[in-house]
């Protein structure tokens, strides 16, 4: 019973987080409510037993990533309202992604409703959980059956790391930034004159 009622306020409390992640008007409150949706996707993990995932998501996600979101977010000093005109003219393509991703939902709820030996068919593939520990259970599956899913998230982190990079070092008006190159290339830095003896100049 009481299982059941922290489950519910952590499942509770992460999908109203994350829905206002996605509705928040100000940037840094957006970040922070990815914080707090972390934090009780950490709790449902402990939950369900794997201690080395919560960890793992409190440690680097919080810690680390979100963390460097809200510097990130708090440096650009994004302006919003210029980020809200085009929102009708993207509508229609949300809506048609958004559309996609309800289908696929559907799918993969009615094959589990209609394939249900496919669950017990993943558990027999899998070792019993008392004689493996839960870092090693999870490595062993990442590092064979999803291996390629694996490096295929590791190309998707490297993409978005570009992407920050590239916003963050792009040209943007009233913003000076030291060139190197144009400084050593400059010729009207140093006039040689030529000061006769005993005169000065």
């Amino acid at each position: 019973m009481i299982e059941a009622l922290v489950f519910y306020v952590f499942a509770l409390t992460a999908v109203a987080a994350g829905i206002m992640v996605i509705s928040a008007k100000n940037p840094v409150h957006s970040v922070l409510f990815l914080i707090l949706a972390f934090f009780n996707a950490a709790g449902l993990f402990l939950l369900l037993g794997a201690e080395f995932l919560a960890m793992l998501l409190v440690i680097v996600y919080v810690g680390a990533v979100a963390v460097l979101f809200l510097f990130v977010v708090m440096m650009l000093d994004i302006n919003t309202t210029e980020l809200r005109q085009g929102f009708l003219q993207y509508l229609p393509i949300g809506v048609v992604i958004g559309g996609i991703m309800a289908v696929e939902l559907v799918l993969v709820m009615a094959g589990w409703h209609f394939a249900p030996d496919v669950s017990s068919a993943i558990g027999a593939a899998a070792p019993p959980p008392d004689q493996v520990s839960n870092t090693r259970a999870l490595g062993d599956l990442i590092y064979t059956r999803f291996v390629y899913l694996f490096q295929a998230s590791g190309l998707v982190l490297l993409v978005a790391m570009i992407g920050a990079i590239t916003l963050t070092h792009r040209q943007r008006k009233g913003v000076k930034k030291q060139n190197i190159a144009n400084q050593i290339a400059r010729e009207d830095s140093v006039e040689l004159k030529k000061v006769e003896s005993g005169r000065g100049i």
